[in-house]
């Protein structure tokens, strides 16, 4: 029998701690995504570390910057950046003010709302694919840029929330190689996920992007 998720807000005192700490940690925990047209709710399968100034792979690594700003805290903020000209990504700050870290929200399964979902994600062949990958897991929550900076451990009305959920067991966790992050910042084994879930991305080493001649 699977256990009804605990839909407590995560206190920002999660968030508080080190990336490496909670970006394992926070699989099996909501994201509820707050929309005109009613609730998505979003249980976590995937996530990735990124430790500012002590991660290459980071984009806070060469200090702050009008894009990340954000991650700079405090902790239980929403850091939302567009990438290739075509993708927002949805990221958590975490850690001490000042220090910019935060995990990378790579995949999910939806829960509730999934109708909402499968309107923005018209491309996924099945509901597995809604969310997996963290392009797809953006779109399919409808964030985007406007919501950089969010307060997700605000009271009240906020447009994303992070319950409590279930957390995963640490026997079901699993880390790796992040996804696509060249250089030294590849090589950090910060990409976590829940064994065998069906929802989570395939691994895909860095491949450079070849100029036109």
């Amino acid at each position: 029998m699977i256990a009804t998720p605990d839909r407590t807000p995560l206190p920002r005192t999660f968030f508080e701690r080190p990336v490496l700490a909670v970006a394992p940690e926070l699989l099996g925990r909501l994201i509820v995504r707050t929309t005109p047209d009613g609730p998505i709710t979003l249980r976590l399968t995937e996530v990735e570390a990124y430790d500012g100034p002590n991660d290459p792979g980071s984009h806070a690594f060469r200090g702050r910057t009008a894009r990340n700003s954000v991650m700079f805290g405090p902790a239980g903020h929403v850091y939302v950046y567009f990438t290739y000209g075509m993708w927002h990504c949805m990221n958590l700050v975490c850690g001490p003010e000042g220090e910019a870290s935060g995990v990378l929200l790579r995949a999910g399964e939806v829960i509730e709302g999934a109708e909402q979902a499968r309107k923005r994600r018209l491309s996924a062949r099945n509901d597995k694919e809604l969310a997996k990958g963290p392009a797809r897991l953006a779109t399919a929550l409808d964030v985007d840029r406007a919501l950089d900076g969010t307060d997700a451990c605000a009271t009240g009305d906020t447009p994303i929330r992070i319950l409590t959920g279930t957390p995963v067991p640490a026997d079901q966790v699993r880390n790796g190689p992040r996804t696509g992050v060249s250089g030294d910042g590849g090589v950090h084994p910060w990409r976590y996920w829940v064994a065998d879930d069906p929802t989570v991305s395939p691994y895909r080493a860095h491949v450079p992007r070849r100029r036109r001649s």
